[in-house]
């Protein structure tokens, strides 16, 4: 499997960023890791490797950047207006740094994005909020409401950044053109948001897999089920 690694200074995080690809063509697929998981964590626990015929056949090039959820979300050294700030450079990042670069790459006007756990929170969110650039959105045990890393602090970013509250009113045409799964467990932690998102995508119209394993927990196992399941439908 071609496997890369990039280094870059990120003028929207004023920091260095740390990003792994796989693969040398096709649909690009921005993986997010898990809450305040490294850019090489996916390939780690392994979920790259179960994407790998797909990655070989030049179906997708994946893309794993660094997140910075110590810093943001997950960070209550510092007050929660700036946890929301830090999260929304770190979403810029996304758009203007990784996302351009891998069309660039792959000559693809859209991506596909995804991502487990907390990752599946940062795919939702940015998918939701540029429904334009994504044609295909995989959370695997996603969780989609981060009011609890804000300590009861609300405020228009906060709004932007939480699908579960800008969602039922936006109605942007291309919500309806992506293609959405929303995969969860029987016993997943996270089952609950996924059953409530699933609930706004419907009332809205919007066709969407809620996909629903069963026998097993919110862990690697079943994530490395669920990806290269959804990785064909593409």
């Amino acid at each position: 499997m071609q496997e890369e690694y990039i280094k870059w200074y990120s003028p929207n995080l004023n920091r260095d960023m740390d990003m792994l690809t796989f693969g040398h063509a096709g649909q690009p697929v921005i993986l997010f890791p898990t809450s305040k998981g490294r850019y090489y964590e996916n390939k780690d626990f392994k979920l790259i490797d179960s994407a790998a015929h797909y990655v070989n056949t030049g179906r997708v090039k994946i893309y794993c950047p660094d997140s910075i959820d110590e810093l943001s979300l997950y960070n209550k050294d510092i007050p929660p207006a700036e946890r929301i700030r830090n999260h929304m450079w770190y979403d810029k990042m996304i758009f203007e740094e990784v996302v351009s670069r891998a069309r660039y790459e792959t000559h693809y006007n859209k991506i596909t994005i995804a991502g487990c756990s907390f990752g599946g929170y940062h795919a939702a969110n940015f998918a939701f909020r540029h429904p334009w650039l994504v044609n295909h959105m995989f959370s695997m045990s996603g969780a989609f409401d981060i009011r609890d890393q804000l300590d009861g602090f609300y405020n228009d970013d906060v709004y932007y950044n939480n699908p579960v509250d800008f969602l039922p009113n936006d109605n942007h045409s291309a919500l309806w053109e992506m293609d959405i799964v929303l995969g969860t467990t029987d016993r997943d932690i996270c089952r609950g948001y996924n059953e409530h998102l699933s609930e706004i995508l419907s009332r809205k119209g919007i066709h969407h897999l809620l996909d629903m394993k069963h026998n097993a927990e919110h862990d690697w196992p079943v994530w490395r089920q669920m990806f290269p399941e959804y990785l064909s439908r593409i």
